[in-house]
């Protein structure tokens, strides 16, 4: 199996139990619920589902909860749907009713968007589909006055972006307030907050998150142009998450498809630069929906974000409404795996990493990691965590090392399901003397590393990273005799 993680959407397409069961024997890691559809009761059941299955198969699975957020749409039109051609004028107007849009004008579901127009500002509507030119803007009125720019049809609901960015919709709306506390009872593990503006959107949302009893890693959903305006405004949205996610859709209209592909790499190098996991998500498989192979431009899409460092890739209508959705998990798995096998830890990794390293003992973990595994190809690194710490600094290296993160705690395991290269394991009556531990990780891990044909095991207790005490130990052991190779 890869190393880079595998998030699947469910939905109507992936989520009974038979699918589910294929689906993460295929190699799903995390699984993200939409919040966009669905009832609160659903969710609870699928992600319920979810887990007594990944318990059957002794695997960990990860939920991602991702909340709608502020999504800016067009109301409806009387007949549904018109045609709109190139010079006509076009009216958005904030005051008329919802269902009657005509070949005219139509009703806004956020008429707040017209006190952030001016005269010249380009509107994208359903993905780009559609643009109109701003002429005139009457905020008094709640109108707006606009030219279509491209021939094309608009139809009911249809989602409108600003050129550029710019737009002040909060990141959290009264939908999104509630639906986390649907999120804190279905203990979600991750919980994405949709077209945050700035860092302190995360912030706010975590501390909703966590007054409503949800302790899930929030993930930040880059999509609005000004969180990517400049390297500081990036690093101000990574510092404040716990992950990042690419979100490609919505990220690309605002800006442009022309500088879509750098920002995404500097979103990846950022993410990486300042120990956070990212995901790169949004149309990677998208020909899957109907077919059931990729296209070659999405295999070359999905082996250079695993190349550039994402730790995860997503996957949207692919697996939640698509025909192939096991197809598209297993094609993922294999381009992944293909992309990986010529990746390995840098040999200026220590230099790219070392200022993560605010103390001795992340200094000493490192340095252990990156050491053992360039001298011994066959490595495998169990690392003994109780805060998830200690798996994410060492996933940051991405060696060709395989890194087991044991636990007795299941809901930290499901959390590192995001980290590229960790492996989850669940251990109960983790022993504290150091020589029967290692005996009862080499029992534990025997079977999984003859599987990967690892004869070395790098086992590794720094408490002083974890927070939890001030010994750290690094043992290198020989799987076929126990012997200790170093201390």
């Amino acid at each position: 199996m890869c190393k880079t993680k595998i998030v699947a959407t469910l939905g109507p397409a992936s989520q009974t139990r038979e699918k589910l069961t294929q689906l993460i024997r295929a190699g799903v890691n995390v699984v993200r619920l939409n919040f966009s559809h669905g009832s609160a009761e659903e969710h609870i059941e699928r992600a319920e589902l979810v887990r007594t299955i990944a318990q059957e198969l002794n695997t960990t699975v990860g939920v991602l909860v991702d909340l709608q957020g502020p999504k800016i749409r067009i109301a409806c039109f009387e007949q549904g749907s018109i045609q709109l051609t190139a010079g006509d004028k076009f009216i958005l107007d904030g005051q008329l009713e919802p269902n009657s849009g005509n070949q005219e004008r139509v009703g806004l579901d956020y008429p707040q968007l017209i006190q952030d127009l001016n005269c010249e500002d380009i509107l994208l509507l359903d993905d780009g589909r559609v643009q109109l030119k701003v002429l005139e803007v009457n905020k008094q009125d709640e109108l707006v006055i606009t030219q279509v720019i491209n021939n094309g049809k608009l139809s009911n609901r249809k989602g409108i972006n600003l050129l550029g960015g710019g737009l002040s919709a909060p990141a959290l709306t009264e939908k999104d307030k509630q639906d986390i506390l649907t999120a804190a009872k279905l203990k979600a593990d991750f919980l994405a907050i949709s077209f945050p503006r700035n860092g302190a959107d995360i912030d706010y949302a975590r501390e909703l998150a966590v007054k409503a009893g949800c302790h899930a890693q929030i993930v930040a959903k880059v999509e609005r142009a000004e969180v990517v305006s400049s390297v500081e405004a990036m690093d101000d949205i990574i510092h404040a998450s716990d992950v990042i996610m690419v979100a490609r859709g919505d990220l690309g209209v605002e800006i442009g498809d022309a500088r879509l592909p750098n920002v995404q790499k500097a979103l990846i190098t950022r993410s990486k630069h300042l120990g956070k996991p990212v995901i790169t998500a949004t149309q990677m498989m998208e020909s899957m929906i109907e077919n059931p192979l990729p296209t070659r431009a999405e295999v070359l899409d999905v082996a250079n974000a695993v190349i550039d460092g994402t730790d995860a890739i997503m996957l949207s209508a692919e697996s939640a409404a698509g025909l192939y959705p096991v197809e598209a998990v297993e094609a993922m798995v294999r381009i992944a795996t293909g992309a990986e096998e010529q990746s390995s830890c840098a040999q200026d990794c220590w230099d790219k990493l070392q200022h993560l390293c605010n103390d001795a003992g992340k200094s000493f973990a490192l340095s252990s990691m990156i050491s053992a595994s360039k001298v011994h190809k066959d490595l495998g690194v169990a690392i003994i965590t109780q805060h998830g710490e200690t798996p994410l600094l060492m996933s940051r290296c991405q060696s060709q090392a395989t890194i087991w993160a044991v636990s007795d705690k299941p809901d930290l395991l499901s959390k590192l399901a995001i980290l590229r290269g960790v492996t989850p394991v669940y251990m109960t009556n983790i022993e504290k003397n150091a020589e029967i531990l290692a005996k009862q990780l080499v029992d534990h891990l025997s079977t999984q590393a003859s599987e990967k044909q690892i004869s070395s095991l790098l086992v590794t207790q720094l408490e002083s990273v974890e927070g939890v005490g001030s010994v750290n130990v690094c043992r290198l052991l020989h799987l076929n005799s126990n012997e200790d190779l170093a201390a």
